[in-house]
């Protein structure tokens, strides 16, 4: 079996839905993380042709992916910011967006004495801020999962980053004041269900994508408030957000006592990061 055997492979795999889950360009790409993730394999292998060996790991990793599985959950990890961080179907996996993010708030903020992380997930931006800045970075998640996990990723990364339970929809002012908060909270309303890929409703964890369609920003409110005593004076807060409700965001801090307010694209044009501030 060959790369190329492999992509044959990968472009027959249909979803939930009965449809093919990946073009032939998503296909090479799912087998070059396969076999780059679990086998090793360089470029020069890769294209040259080199015959796979199927080890278990292998085996294991290729059956989940001809089953819809994501490949990064089937390999067990995924690349932010130049670091493998491992995932489980427990948390999100990381994205080119929320990376584009997380990059913004290290450039921006690299004298920030203090970083607190919101629904952290797998931990890449609370890590990723950890290892990129001076700061002293907390993060927080709900799920017993993801604490895990993103203890699991700090440690094996050599990050300090402190991580709590924490409900960001019940956060209280606890005396505690951060230069930054970040957040790439649940933003996608119930609706937008029918759009997405099967193979990221099927097997991502809803808790950490889909808020109800009467309350989209939910999470954004709750932390905003919580931001607008818990900042320090001249502090910052930073969301991925939903491009459907970028305006909708403005206001919604502006009633939180936020007067001001950045908004950049993501690599496919679209209104994804928001950097809301007091002065």
């Amino acid at each position: 079996m060959t790369y190329q055997d492999i992509c044959r492979e990968i472009a027959n795999v249909e979803d939930s839905h009965g449809t093919r889950a990946y073009d032939e360009r998503e296909a090479r790409a799912v087998a070059r993380i396969l076999l780059e993730d679990v086998l090793g394999f360089t470029l020069a292998d890769i294209y040259g042709g080199k015959q796979v060996n199927c080890s278990a790991d292998f085996i294991r990793a290729f059956n989940l992916i001809r089953q819809g599985v994501p490949v990064q959950y089937a390999v067990g990890k995924a690349l932010f910011a130049d670091r493998y961080f491992k995932v489980t179907k427990g948390v999100l996996i990381p994205r080119p967006e929320t990376q584009e993010l997380c990059l913004w708030v290290a450039e921006d903020c690299k004298t920030a004495g203090t970083i607190l992380d919101i629904g952290t997930g797998s931990g890449c931006i609370a890590i990723t801020l950890a290892l990129e800045t001076m700061a002293k970075v907390t993060a927080w998640d709900i799920a017993n999962e993801a604490l895990q996990t993103a203890k699991a990723n700090a440690q094996a990364l050599g990050a300090d980053v402190t991580v709590e339970r924490q409900d960001a929809l019940k956060v209280t002012d606890d005396g505690r004041r951060w230069d930054v908060i970040v957040s790439n909270p649940p933003y996608i309303c119930q609706k937008e269900k029918v759009d997405m890929e099967a193979n990221v409703v099927d097997h991502e964890p809803s808790i950490a994508l889909f808020v109800p369609d009467s309350d989209p920003l939910m999470f954004y409110r709750a932390i905003t408030r919580y931001a607008s005593t818990s900042l320090n004076k001249g502090g910052c807060l930073f969301f991925e957000i939903n491009p459907l409700y970028a305006k909708e965001m403005e206001t919604m801090a502006e009633e939180e006592g936020f007067a001001h307010f950045e908004t950049r694209e993501d690599q496919y044009g679209k209104k994804r990061m928001m950097k809301i501030w007091k002065e």
